[in-house]
């Protein structure tokens, strides 16, 4: 059986049909494992070629030829210290965002990506180059933080609040005065994130709550039981008991 338990207040406890969910997860990890291999594969290149790639193909504010970068510099960074930095929560955090669905989780992609480039692109000074995954960290972060509100689920509503309980310090270098660091891919990506957990909210139809049987506590009618030898024999009996006849 799938679907959802749900209680009485429209809240879901989670997907029923728990291979299901560990078949997600399982897509989700190698979905992850691949993105950082990607991103690996080219700190490598690049700091073969001494970073020319983040050089090339960063996001550099006001300039209309690095608006490309805008996909690109989310798989790039300046040093072994930045990736490393970036490597643990990039899993953690995509993970999380992606166990519920990998089609979701790219689009949820995509959208970070957009805010957390664009951003940079309008509203940073200097002639920069901006690479690096942290605006996607943001970005996931706060989709995991928020979704199960909108999804109206309780064991991702639960997961959001330990995240936000464990990693709210992250949220130090999302605003101004950090040195080093922008700022505003972070603040960008957080605010793609919190957007893509509305847009990419579950729409499906919920069931109906199940209420409870042979407890006393129930609102709706209670079923006549059938004796599948003589059913009118019994039918006859319960309206007896119930002074119908």
């Amino acid at each position: 059986m799938s679907g959802s338990d749900m209680d009485r207040g429209g809240w879901s406890r989670g997907p029923v049909d728990a291979e299901q969910m560990i078949a997600e997860a399982r897509k989700a990890f190698f979905v992850m494992f691949a993105f950082l291999a990607v991103v690996w594969l080219l700190q490598l290149a690049n700091y073969a070629d001494d970073y020319a790639f983040s050089r090339d193909h960063g996001v550099v504010a006001g300039d209309v030829t690095s608006l490309p970068g805008v996909l690109s510099a989310p798989f790039l960074h300046w040093s072994w210290a930045h990736i490393e930095s970036n490597s643990g929560p990039l899993f953690v955090f995509g993970f999380l965002a992606a166990y519920r669905g990998v089609v979701r989780f790219l689009g949820l992609s995509l959208l970070v990506a957009l805010t957390s480039g664009l951003v940079v692109w309008f509203f940073e000074r200097g002639d920069t180059d901006t690479v690096g995954a942290s605006g996607l960290i943001f970005g996931y972060f706060g989709y995991v933080v928020v979704r199960g509100i909108f999804d109206r689920h309780l064991i991702d509503t639960l997961i959001g609040v330990v995240m936000a309980a464990s990693f709210a310090y992250m949220l130090t270098v999302a605003v101004p005065g950090t040195p080093g660091v922008s700022w505003l891919g972070h603040l960008g990506g957080l605010i793609g994130g919190l957007a893509g957990a509305w847009l990419f909210r579950d729409r499906r139809p919920r069931p109906a709550a199940r209420s409870g049987s042979g407890s006393g506590t129930g609102t709706g009618t209670p079923a006549l039981p059938q004796n599948p030898a003589n059913p009118r024999a019994d039918l006859h009996k319960e309206l007896g008991d119930l002074g119908l006849l």
